[in-house]
């Protein structure tokens, strides 16, 4: 049986999962994930009373030590779950004993279970016949994320767990933060649970579980750390009071000190996004503008009219193409450019 792991790894974390017994293959380049999908099945080892080993493949002989342990009984445990490592396939042999086994496994004759951690096996390689056990009579677990709707789904589990529920523009910050790298969201989240939810342990979802604790652009502002003087949210205030000069400063620091460029851009994308709604009647506060900024944003609307506004679009499309390399103009020309723009203060014409 062949399955993702966005599908498996939530039903590992379930107290009622079933017995973890027989072959197990777990595929991918994300180490992440590879290493959640193990701690999520050791519990339900340890609730088997399974010893549990690993063993590195440094060679193909190294496969009679795994069978040897599968077929080996213990004075203290009921069985092992066996994690192996390494790229050595299975020779002939070794398949017959590997197939047998997770027939016994399926009929439930043998408590043992094995898992072997592997990197991302292509088409081509899943219709080898080593592979051929762990598809027919085992687990086939592709841990891989294909897409940032799959990486943020993952991480709302994650979040979950810490006891967190994130707004959908904390989200679009954090993504933005940590340029979509799985293992600085995640850092970010651990932190995050330790200033906003230090009683909650990591396995959050239970019965009894205390309501979720819910983090928004404020909360996630304070708990990340930036290695400039400045930060995107001084720039917000300065593009929005109208301080072209105060604008420059910032932009040229947060370029010097290697601010994520998508961070900076959707900063920039958020004002002109609520400026342009503000121009258009909508409500400050029905757009979740706090109190304490309103002013900011009126005095930045007093500055534009629906003529001036109507080229941002535009430099914001420029932006994100520059951002992702399918035009050659430096980003960080066109991310100056873009929140002198919101401060009131054009540079050159934005005819392209």
């Amino acid at each position: 049986m062949q399955d993702t792991f966005l599908n498996s790894y939530p039903k590992l974390l379930q107290a009622n999962t079933p017995i973890l017994t027989g072959l197990w293959l777990a595929h991918g380049d994300e180490p992440l994930l590879t290493q959640w999908l193990t701690d999520a099945m050791r519990p339900h080892w340890r609730n088997q009373n399974l010893a549990i080993k690993h063993i590195d493949l440094i060679s193909t002989k190294t496969w009679q030590d795994v069978l040897t342990e599968l077929n080996s009984l213990s004075l203290f445990d009921d069985a092992s779950a066996v994690i192996i490592t390494g790229n050595h396939k299975p020779d002939k042999d070794t398949l017959l004993a590997l197939t047998e086994f997770a027939k016994q496994a399926n009929a439930q004759n043998n408590q043992n279970c094995l898992l072997w951690l592997m990197p991302k096996q292509d088409k081509r390689a899943q219709k080898a016949k080593w592979f051929s056990p762990f598809s027919q009579y085992g687990h086939v677990i592709d841990c891989h994320l294909y897409d940032e709707a799959q990486r943020q789904h993952l991480l709302q589990i994650k979040a979950q767990q810490f006891g967190l529920s994130l707004t959908a523009p904390a989200w679009q910050l954090l993504m933005a933060q940590t340029e979509h790298h799985l293992l600085s969201s995640y850092q970010t989240l651990w932190r995050l649970s330790y200033l906003f939810a230090p009683q909650l342990s990591q396995q959050h979802q239970t019965d009894n579980a205390p309501p979720l604790i819910e983090i928004d652009t404020d909360a996630l502002q304070n708990a990340l750390v930036s290695h400039s003087q400045y930060s995107v949210f001084d720039l917000s205030d300065a593009m929005l009071s109208g301080d072209s000069p105060q604008v420059v400063r910032i932009i040229e620091q947060l370029k010097a000190t290697d601010e994520p460029t998508p961070l900076v851009l959707w900063v920039i994308s958020k004002e002109m996004r609520l400026i342009i709604q503000l121009l258009a009647g909508e409500d400050a506060q029905q757009l979740g503008i706090w109190r304490s900024k309103q002013r900011l944003y009126h005095q930045a609307c007093h500055r534009h009219n629906s003529d001036s506004t109507s080229t941002w679009t535009d430099i914001l499309y420029r932006c994100d193409q520059a951002l992702k390399g399918v035009i050659r103009q430096p980003v960080w020309e066109l991310l100056l450019q873009s929140a002198l723009l919101v401060s009131g203060h054009r540079l050159f014409s934005l005819t392209y």
